[in-house]
């Protein structure tokens, strides 16, 4: 466990991302190695597939993954505060929300995977094996969701490392088990999911173990733990805009993907190739937000906003620089990535030109969602929920849609950054205005009101 109340506020933000990065990205690896051993030995129908099922996964999971994020927000606050007694509550209401909200959304999946694949417009010969891949993805839930509620609890207590050494040993079991079952055993993409759902548990697995063993006030006891109705309420007033904010953006996903499908299946594949290579790039973006997002609720958990504005600005700095590196390196090298995905000319020149469209605002993205991280570490998470509906169904979704009909593609691209601009400036805005100050769940008599 880590206290982010004191030491060099720069310094702490970078070493504790710099863990959740490396997690993140083998986690990442994940859907790469399913992506390029689907696409390289099985077609650019399955990798399409693959890429048509991920928006309608994150739409499944962004709701609950986001309300979860609200009691991080209140287990850091509470330990910021050192009252251990609430820390302990937050947890065992998190670890019980989690378990049954899993088992909801694992059946809504079950039963309606075809009924959403048709709706979003799929190709016929793409949804076959799309819902082979989803239904057996969407089984493991329990456990995807179990080792993402332990990874919020020792984010919120600090703890960045830990996470990433269950990741690196799930990550080589998923590439082991892929070879086996896709190149071996001949399951198809039936396999690519199947190894996935494996190396999540062993993640959760892990993950329980080490609690029990080294952390007196988590320990995991499914028959012991304490619903408590009070920081429920406190949590979902605060992890239900965050978690609104996640669905429309995953079902802004989704409706970017039925544009794309109007474009057929080389789009679908490049769009899902292009999609793994930037998730790689936004990755640093987002662990510095979460980074930043502990660190402020510790830090107002403890009475300190004044570190909180030093923080902030250091992770500025930090994630555009990290953008600019990342943004350089996908513009003069991404078709060369694209190759090992596929061999399909035409997939590679849709994805290549989808990167240099999106590539030169990665820097914009950064510092979007840091913005954003520091409104959700400081309990404020209705208003950029607001941001997020306006700047997908009133900017990216409308542009992607317009301009496709004139310029293919690329206008769908193109709606991609506009919506990216919008959301920072209207971020950074509402940061400049004070107003989140006022949503801490710790309240202390007085405040210290100069934080911008």
């Amino acid at each position: 466990m880590k206290d982010l109340t004191v030491g060099k506020e720069g310094k702490l933000i970078l070493m504790f991302a710099i863990p959740m990065l490396f997690g993140n990205v083998f986690q990442q690896l994940y859907n790469v190695v399913d992506s390029i051993i689907v696409g390289q030995y099985l077609g650019k129908q399955a990798l399409a597939a693959v890429g048509a099922s991920f928006p309608v996964l994150f739409v499944l999971i962004s709701l609950v993954i986001g309300i979860g994020s609200g009691s991080t927000i209140i287990i850091a606050q509470y330990y910021g505060a050192k009252d251990m007694e609430n820390v302990r509550k937050a947890i065992d209401t998190l670890w019980i929300f989690m378990f049954i909200a899993s088992l909801v959304i694992t059946a809504i999946g079950l039963v309606f995977c075809e009924t959403i694949f048709n709706l979003m417009g799929l190709p016929a010969d793409v949804v076959p094996q799309a819902s082979i891949y989803f239904k057996i993805f969407v089984s493991g839930f329990v456990l995807m969701f179990g080792y993402n509620s332990t990874s919020a609890i020792l984010r919120g207590l600090g703890d960045s490392k830990t996470p990433l050494y269950f990741l690196i040993i799930s990550t080589i079991i998923n590439i082991i088990l892929v070879v086996l079952f896709v190149l071996v055993l001949h399951w198809g993409i039936a396999g690519a999911s199947f190894a996935t759902v494996i190396a999540q548990g062993v993640s959760f697995i892990l993950g329980i173990i080490y609690l029990n063993r080294t952390h007196e006030v988590i320990k995991f006891s499914p028959f012991k733990l304490k619903f408590d109705k009070a920081i429920f309420v406190k949590s979902m007033k605060i992890g239900i805009p965050s978690g609104m904010q996640q669905t429309f953006v995953a079902l802004g996903m989704m409706a970017l993907v039925t544009i794309v499908n109007k474009f057929g299946t080389n789009a679908i594949a490049a769009y899902s190739v292009a999609g793994r290579i930037e998730s790689f790039a936004i990755l640093p973006a987002m662990n510095f937000a979460m980074a930043l997002s502990a660190f402020v609720g510790q830090n107002i958990g403890a009475n300190r906003p004044d570190r909180v504005r030093i923080g902030y600005h250091a992770t500025l700095k930090l994630s555009v620089l990290f953008s600019l590196i990342i943004t350089t390196i996908v513009v003069l090298f991404g078709n060369i990535v694209m190759t090992a995905f596929t061999s399909d000319p035409k997939v590679i020149e849709i994805g290549e030109s989808y990167l240099k469209i999106v590539a030169p605002f990665f820097c914009v993205f950064s510092a979007m969602f840091v913005s954003n991280g520091l409104l959700r570490g400081a309990g404020d998470t209705l208003i950029p929920m607001f941001i997020t509906l306006f700047s997908l169904w009133l900017l990216r979704v409308p542009f992607s849609y317009f301009l496709s009909r004139h310029f293919g593609t690329d206008g769908i691209w193109w709606g991609i950054p506009i919506a990216w601009t919008f959301g920072f400036i209207a971020s950074y805005l509402y940061y400049m205005s004070g107003r989140w100050k006022r949503k801490a769940v710790v309240k202390y008599p007085t405040v210290v009101e100069d934080v911008n």
